[in-house]
């Protein structure tokens, strides 16, 4: 294909992608020659890269929250998060041990180029070197009460001196009334959890790591039950609005199910879709689809292992073995098509890999093993700073990036008109287009189960890739 006949595609999948997206498109576009010449280059670098990875050592915790029961599918969900407890190292009320640290906003914002880039992207060594940007508000959604959430993220945002958030905290309780059919089961301040509240801790700090000028507002639902979490999605939505749109992040799940498909899809795009964008964790189970990731009216964020050498320098990035990602069971192609009842025209973003086929995920993806996990504040459940990772880490951090990008894309054109999932559609352009990888990090390496590894282009652990910039983003 022609630069000439790409500027083309590019035109017309602006009308798709609303205006905000039309400068993106018209940047100048890279040929499928010189693309696969630069994605040869990445792998042979990658590829040499592995023989001098070190893999940190130590033991990995799951939080009751992140238990997975499959009878829990279509009832209530778990969280994504898991703690990494280094050999002979412990967790301290003090800043983190840097002796042998997690990743930082500015190692992280240096490896997706969205902050500064210095030498190595070394955890020991950014400092101040944080992202910057953002707009609107980012929602966390979770369940049940962490009331250390606003002084755990004043305390994170000091220590790496990140600009103070604007953070507000808001019960999806049954002071909302009643929500397109859906009530909250309490009337006041949801019960405190401490895995929650890691959980909680985890997403508000990583947005606003990602994006220190965004609205930082946490929804805690009454329960992780499906009722409130769906109910809470919508209080979400409003909250979103409210600060003139953003981003909401959802770093919990659940085995799929088959009413999915309608009324609970419908809380992600049919009430407030207006530059509102939608972010789901892929899961930390290794190979499967997993809800509400699996809507095709959000991104899905899977999970890699960032790789470095002994003195803790960035060499490269892996599909982490946990990550979700996978095949819809329910999430398919309708024909007749039906807006109400799975996929079509209007989330026709994978129709170039994949046909009249069913929702596969994950879209794209970001750290989330936690042997090279991010460094967390919590004071609720735990003693302080925790190196925390699973596919908790990427939905939140990759709503700030797309936030700090600041296209305002949502679920439909501003003007109004039809719904379509503007985020998503631009992740795809960009692979389309033959440019994804001026804009991603194609993971070549690694495998989240027997048969399922990564590889060239799209693949079911690291989906489009991991960021390079907020171009298409």
């Amino acid at each position: 294909m022609t630069k000439t006949r790409l500027f083309a595609f590019a035109v017309l999948l602006s009308f798709a992608l609303g205006t905000s997206a039309l400068a993106a498109a018209q940047e100048e576009l890279t040929s499928p020659q010189e693309a696969t010449q630069a994605q040869q280059a990445i792998t042979t670098e990658e590829q040499a890269a592995q023989s001098a990875i070190v893999r940190p050592q130590g033991t990995v915790i799951t939080p009751e929250s992140s238990v997975v029961r499959p009878e829990d599918a279509g009832v209530r969900a778990h969280t994504n998060v898991l703690i990494f407890a280094p050999n002979g190292r412990k967790s301290s009320s003090g800043s983190p041990d840097y002796t042998f640290p997690g990743e930082t906003p500015a190692s992280l914002g240096c490896v997706y180029q969205v902050g500064p880039i210095y030498s190595g992207c070394n955890p020991a060594t950014g400092g101040t070197n944080h992202p910057s940007g953002g707009f609107g508000a980012i929602v966390l959604v979770d369940a049940f009460d962490n009331p250390n959430a606003a002084s755990d993220l004043a305390a994170f945002s000091s220590n790496y001196g990140l600009p103070a958030a604007t953070f507000t905290k808001v019960y999806a309780n049954s002071s909302w009334g009643t929500l397109n059919g859906m009530t909250a089961s309490c009337d006041g301040r949801p019960a405190g959890n401490t895995g929650w509240g890691l959980e909680e801790d985890l997403d508000i700090e990583w947005a606003h790591a990602m994006a220190p000028n965004a609205k930082i507002v946490l929804v805690e639902a009454c329960t992780n039950g499906n009722g409130d979490l769906f109910y809470a999605e919508q209080v979400a939505g409003h909250e979103a609005d409210n600060y003139g749109g953003g981003d909401v992040s959802n770093s919990w799940g659940e085995g799929e199910f088959s009413s999915e498909v309608g009324a609970i899809d419908d809380v992600f795009y049919r009430y407030h879709w207006n530059q509102v964008s939608y972010f789901a964790s892929a899961g930390d189970s290794g190979w499967g689809a997993a809800y509400p990731s699996s809507s095709p009216w959000v991104v899905s964020a899977g999970g890699t292992s960032v790789n470095r050498d002994s003195n803790g320098n960035f060499l490269s990035e892996s599909c982490w073995s946990g990550s979700g990602g996978g095949v819809s069971q329910y999430e398919l192609w309708q024909s007749p098509p039906s807006i109400t009842n799975g996929m079509g025209p209007w989330t026709n973003f994978q129709y170039g890999l994949f046909g009249q086929s069913a929702r596969q995920t994950p879209d794209i993806a970001f750290d989330a093993d936690p042997n090279t996990g991010v460094n967390v504040y919590d004071t609720y459940g735990f003693g302080g700073w925790l190196i925390v990772g699973g596919t908790s880490v990427a939905s939140p951090s990759l709503a700030g990036i797309v936030n700090a990008a600041n296209n305002r894309s949502g679920q439909g054109p501003s003007g109004g008109g039809y719904y379509y999932n503007q985020e998503d559609n631009l992740i795809y352009a960009a692979l389309t287009a033959h440019i994804g990888y001026k804009y991603y990090f194609d993971v070549t390496t690694g495998s989240n189960g027997s048969g399922h590894n990564a590889g060239p282009g799209y693949d079911q652990c690291t989906g489009v890739g991991t960021p390079r910039g907020i171009g298409y983003k």
